[in-house]
C-alpha cells in the first residue's frame, strides 16, 4: 500500500486509454476534467448518490474548474484519482483531486472544482443538506 492509497483509500480506479492522448502523445489536457468527473461522480454514489438528491430537485452544479499539470501520463497506465474537500460553504463546496499514475508512482495532475448546490424547481442556489455538509467534512484537508 502506497501512501497515496492510505490517504485516499476510496481511490476512483481510471484506465487510461489510446483515445485519452493527443498528438503529443500524451494524455490531452481534457480528458482529467473527465477524470475528475468520474472520480466525483463515483464519490457522491458511493457516499451520497446522486439520484436521491434529483429525486429532491437539488443537486451540485459544478461552477469552477481548474487543473495542474506536473508530469504527462501515456498509455498504458491505470490512474488514482483521491478526492478531498474545503471552503465548506452555505451553498458550495469545493472538491480538490490528486491523480496518481500507478506506472511513474507518483501524482502527475491535481485539480479542484467548485460545486453550488442548486435547486432544479426553483431555478436557483440553495443550502447544502446537513448529511452532505457532514459527508463533505469528513473529506476535508
Amino acid at each position: 500500500m502506497t501512501a497515496f492509497t492510505e490517504r485516499y483509500p476510496d481511490a476512483c480506479s481510471i484506465k487510461v486509454t489510446w483515445g485519452d492522448m493527443d498528438a503529443l502523445q500524451h494524455v490531452n489536457n481534457v480528458a482529467y476534467f473527465r477524470y475528475f468527473e468520474d472520480a466525483r461522480i463515483e464519490f457522491f454514489n458511493r457516499e451520497y448518490p446522486l439520484t436521491e438528491m434529483y429525486k429532491r430537485g437539488i443537486g451540485p452544479v459544478i461552477s469552477e474548474n481548474h487543473a495542474s499539470y506536473r508530469r504527462p501520463v501515456v498509455y498504458p497506465d491505470t490512474l488514482l484519482v483521491g478526492i478531498s474537500s474545503s471552503d465548506i460553504g452555505e451553498d458550495r463546496f469545493m472538491l480538490h483531486y490528486e491523480v496518481f499514475s500507478t506506472q511513474q508512482q507518483c501524482v502527475t495532475t491535481s485539480g479542484s472544482s467548485v460545486a453550488v448546490m442548486f435547486d432544479f424547481n426553483q431555478g436557483k442556489k440553495t443550502a447544502l443538506p446537513a448529511d452532505l455538509r457532514a459527508i463533505l467534512q469528513r473529506l476535508h484537508q
